[in-house]
C-alpha cells in the first residue's frame, strides 16, 4: 500500500476540488493496464504539467486491484497520485468494474450473464482490451453487486484521502456491448428476469391491467419472459418493454449503486459521473443515465467514424477531404455534445471524457495522424456545443497490440508533437477564461428536437426491419444538420419532460411512428400555450404497446392537426437512388420521387419527399403542402400556437439528396415561429455567456476563406481567444476564418 497519511505531508502541494472548480479541466488519460514503466508515466506527467495541462486520468481495474478477495493493492495509483499532487495536477479517477477478478467467477459462477440463446457468457477479461472487460458480471446477482460495491468503497476510502482527486468516473463507456464482443445480447439470467417482472409490477400494478394493455393472457407474473428468438419480428409489447428495461432501468440501477457507494465513502464529496462511448441518437437512455450521478459525459473520436452510407458525401464517386472533415466537425463533435449537453440537467457540467488524441489504429488499418488544425477544430467545436472539460485519450502511444501505437497526443517516443502543442496552447487560453468555458454556460436554444424512448424501442424491436431504427436516427441527425447549417443552435428534448418545454419556440417531432396518448396530450398542451410543433409523417400510428391506432394516427394528433388520414405509401428516392429503399415486392408499392409543392404559409416553396408519403383530409387544418391535388402537409393554429404536420420524412434532406429548395422551405417554417440564425453571415455562431463576459465561437463550414464584419457595439473589450490579432474599426471586427477553421472572440461589456 502507499505511504501517505490521511493528509498529505506539508511539502506536497495540493490541488483540491475548490481550487479545481476555478479551472477549465484539461487533461489526458495517463495509463490503463497493462501499465508502462512508472518512470515513463512520471516523466509524461511532468511534461503535461509543463505544457499547461492540469489533469490526468487514471483508470483502475478491479481484476488487477483485488486479485484475491479482500486483498487490495492500490500502491501504484497512490504513487502516481502523490506525484501528480507534487506537480499540482488534479486526478480524474475512473473505475473498470466490468473487468472482474477471477475469484468472483469461481465463487459466484451464477453471476455470469446469460445470452439470448440461454448460454452463459464465458468471456472473463484479464486485461482492458477489448472493451474494458465488457460485458462483465451481471450485477443483478446480489452477491456480485455487494462485493463490487465493497471494492468501490474500499478504493474510495483509500485513494479518496488524496485531495487532488477531483472527480470519480463509475463506468468507462457505459453499456455491455455484448453483441460486439461475445456475439450475443444480455442478460437473460434468473435475477434479471425477476427484476424485470418486479419492475413491470411496479409500472402496471395489476396483472389484469398489463394483460389488457398488452393484449396478452399471462396467468402469473413469473410467466412473463422476453422473446428469445433473434429473428422474431413482433414488435410485441413484452419485447419493447424488455429492451426499455435493459437500456434504461437495469444499467441505471448499477450506475446509481456505484455513485451512492462513492458518495458514502468519500469524505470530500467530490463529483461523480460516468460516460458513454457516444450517445445513441434517437434513444432517451442518456437522460436516465445522467440522473444516476452528478452528470454524464461522452467519448469522442472524430476521425474514427466515416458518416452514414446514405449520406451524399459517402455516395460521391470520390469522397473528398472537405466533406469528410466537415462531417467529423458536425456529426461526431457538434451533434454528439449537443445531445449529451441536452440530457444533463441544466447547470451541470459536460465532459469530453475521452477526446481523440492521435491516430485511430487497429490491425493493419492505421488511421490518419490528427494535425494541429484537426485538434483546434475538434476542441473549439466541442466548446460550441457546451463542453466544459476535456480529457484526451491518451497521453502516450498505446502499447497494447490491439490499438498499436495509436490514439495518443504523443508518439511512442519524444516529448512533443504538433497536435500535443496545439492542445496545450488552446488549453492555456481556455484557462484564462475558465469562468466562461469551465462551467455550463451554454444557453437554452429556441429549438428542441424531441426524443421518444418508446418510439426508439419500437423501431429497434422490429428484428429483420432494422431500417426503422436507421430511419429514426437518420431523420433526427438530418434535422440537426439542417439547423446547424443555418446557424441555429438546437437542444434535444426527452418527450417524458415535455411539460417543461414551454421555453422552446419550436419543437420538432421526427419519425414519430409510436406515441402514447399521454405524450400526445402534452404536445397538444405545448402548442395551446404558444409553441410551434413541426411533426413528420404518421405521428402515433402505433401506440406504446405496439398496436396500431385505428385511423392511422394518434386520436389526439388528429385533433391537434385538424385532419383525417387519407393514404400512406412508399415514395421512391430522388435520382432513382437505392440508398434506403427496399426492393418492390410487387407492382404499385411505390410512387415516383416528388417535390411537394407549398401553399398557404409555404406558398412558393418546395420540399423533397422521402421514405413515406402520407396524404390527409383537412378538417380544421389548412393545407401547406400538396402532392398533386392531394394534401400532404397541414398547418393549424391551435390556442396560442401553431402545429404543422408534414406527410413525409423531412430530416433525411439534411444529409441525403440535399437540395437548396428543401433547406429554404425548412427555413421558412422556422421563421414563421420567430426562429432564425444567431448570425446573418456565412459563418456559423455559437455563444457561451458568463455574466458580462461571452465567447462567440465562429465556424467556417465552407471550402473558401470567409471574411466578415462582426458588430461588437456595447462591448468594452474584444479579443481573440488564441491571441491572434484583430482588426477593429469603430464597432466592427473584421474576422477572417479559413475553410473548416473555428475562431473564438472573447467579448466583455
Amino acid at each position: 500500500m502507499g505511504k501517505s497519511a490521511a493528509i498529505f505531508p506539508g511539502e506536497i502541494k495540493q490541488m483540491n476540488s475548490e481550487k479545481f472548480s476555478k479551472l477549465f479541466p484539461l487533461g489526458s488519460h495517463l495509463c490503463r493496464e497493462p501499465m508502462p514503466p512508472m518512470s515513463e508515466l512520471k516523466k509524461d506527467m511532468e511534461n503535461l504539467r509543463k505544457h499547461g495541462f492540469n489533469l490526468i486520468k487514471l483508470q483502475e481495474h478491479w481484476q488487477i486491484d483485488e486479485p484475491r478477495e479482500g486483498k487490495y493493492d492500490f500502491s501504484r495509483y497512490e504513487e502516481l497520485i502523490e506525484h501528480a499532487a507534487r506537480l499540482d495536477l488534479g486526478v480524474y479517477l475512473g473505475l473498470t468494474c466490468e473487468q472482474a477478478p477471477a475469484w468472483l467467477w469461481h465463487k459466484y459462477p451464477e453471476c455470469r450473464m446469460i445470452g439470448r440463446d440461454g448460454i452463459p457468457v464465458m468471456y472473463e477479461a484479464q486485461i482492458a482490451l477489448p472493451g474494458d472487460g465488457k460485458p462483465g458480471p451481471c450485477f443483478d446477482h446480489p452477491d456480485a453487486m455487494n462485493v463490487h460495491l465493497r471494492f468501490i468503497s474500499h478504493l474510495v476510502r483509500t485513494l479518496g484521502r488524496y485531495e487532488n482527486i477531483v472527480v470519480w468516473n463509475t463506468w468507462q463507456e457505459i453499456g455491455y456491448r455484448a453483441e460486439n464482443f461475445v456475439n450475443n445480447s444480455v442478460c437473460f439470467c434468473a435475477n434479471t428476469l425477476q427484476n424485470f417482472r418486479l419492475w413491470l409490477k411496479d409500472c402496471f400494478g395489476d396483472l389484469d391491467v398489463l394483460n389488457r394493455r398488452w393484449n396478452t393472457r399471462y396467468r402469473e407474473w413469473c410467466d412473463i419472459s422476453p422473446t428469445r428468438s433473434a429473428n422474431a419480428k413482433g414488435p410485441w409489447a413484452v419485447d419493447i418493454f424488455w429492451q426499455y428495461y435493459m437500456d434504461n432501468v437495469q444499467i441505471a440501477r448499477t450506475l446509481r449503486a456505484r455513485a451512492e457507494a462513492i458518495k458514502q465513502a468519500d469524505r470530500f464529496k467530490r463529483p461523480v459521473f460516468a460516460h458513454k462511448g457516444g450517445p445513441v441518437i434517437g434513444s432517451a437512455q442518456d437522460w436516465a443515465y445522467a440522473r444516476c450521478q452528478d452528470f454524464l459525459g461522452s467519448s469522442c473520436y472524430p476521425a474514427s467514424c466515416p458518416g452514414r452510407n446514405w449520406d451524399d458525401w459517402r455516395n460521391a464517386e470520390h469522397p473528398d477531404r472537405h466533406a469528410a472533415l466537415l462531417n467529423e466537425t458536425w456529426e461526431i463533435v457538434a451533434l454528439k455534445y449537443d445531445y449529451i449537453r441536452s440530457c444533463n440537467l441544466a447547470g451541470h457540467p459536460v465532459w469530453a471524457a475521452e477526446l481523440q488524441g492521435g491516430p485511430v489504429t487497429g490491425g493493419v488499418h492505421i488511421g490518419r495522424v490528427p494535425s494541429a488544425d484537426d485538434m483546434r477544430r475538434w476542441i473549439l467545436t466541442a466548446l460550441g456545443s457546451g463542453v466544459s472539460a476535456i480529457s484526451f485519450w491518451v497521453t502516450r502511444a498505446e502499447i497494447a497490440a490491439g490499438e498499436a501505437d495509436g490514439f495518443a497526443l504523443l508518439d511512442s517516443q519524444g516529448d512533443t508533437t504538433p497536435r500535443f502543442e496545439e492542445a496545450a496552447r488552446i488549453g492555456k487560453s481556455l484557462n484564462k477564461h475558465a469562468d466562461v468555458f469551465g462551467r455550463p454556460t451554454t444557453a437554452r436554444s429556441d429549438v428542441g428536437i424531441i426524443i421518444n424512448e418508446m418510439n426508439y424501442q419500437l423501431c429497434m424491436s422490429l428484428r429483420g426491419e432494422k431500417e426503422l431504427k436507421d430511419h429514426l436516427s437518420y431523420s433526427i441527425r438530418g434535422w440537426h444538420r439542417l439547423l446547424w447549417d443555418e446557424g441555429i443552435p438546437v437542444d434535444f428534448v426527452n418527450i417524458a419532460d415535455i411539460e417543461r418545454a414551454g421555453c422552446y419556440k419550436v419543437l420538432i417531432l421526427p419519425f414519430p411512428l409510436l406515441m402514447s396518448e399521454e405524450s400526445a396530450a402534452k404536445l397538444c398542451e405545448y402548442v395551446k400555450n404558444g409553441g410551434s410543433l413541426i411533426s413528420e409523417v404518421a405521428p402515433g400510428r402505433i401506440n406504446e404497446y405496439g398496436f396500431c391506432n385505428r385511423g392511422e394516427l394518434s386520436p389526439i394528433m388528429r385533433y391537434l392537426f385538424g385532419v383525417r388520414h387519407e393514404s400512406i405509401t412508399m415514395i421512391r428516392e430522388p435520382k432513382c437512388g437505392k440508398r434506403w429503399s427496399l426492393p418492390d415486392r410487387t407492382w404499385g408499392e411505390y410512387v415516383d420521387a416528388a417535390m411537394l409543392a407549398g401553399e398557404g404559409v409555404l406558398a412558393g416553396h418546395k420540399l423533397c419527399a422521402n421514405v413515406y408519403l402520407e396524404t390527409f383530409c383537412c378538417e380544421e387544418g389548412r393545407a401547406c403542402l400538396r402532392y398533386g391535388d392531394k394534401v400532404a402537409g397541414v398547418e393549424r393554429k391551435f390556442g396560442r400556437g401553431k402545429a404543422y404536420l408534414l406527410g413525409t420524412v423531412v430530416g433525411h434532406v439534411g444529409t441525403a439528396y440535399r437540395n437548396s429548395a428543401s433547406k429554404v422551405c425548412v427555413r421558412k417554417l422556422l421563421s414563421e415561429s420567430g426562429v432564425g440564425p444567431e448570425h446573418s453571415g456565412k459563418l456559423l455562431l455559437r455563444r457561451r455567456v458568463a455574466g458580462k463576459k461571452a465567447a462567440w465561437i465562429f465556424t467556417n463550414p465552407t471550402e473558401e476563406k470567409i471574411k466578415e464584419s462582426i458588430c461588437v457595439r456595447g462591448f468594452a473589450s474584444v479579443n481573440d481567444l488564441l491571441g491572434d490579432k484583430l482588426k477593429i474599426v469603430k464597432d466592427q471586427v473584421e474576422l477572417v476564418v479559413d475553410s473548416l477553421d473555428v475562431r473564438v472572440l472573447i467579448v466583455q461589456r
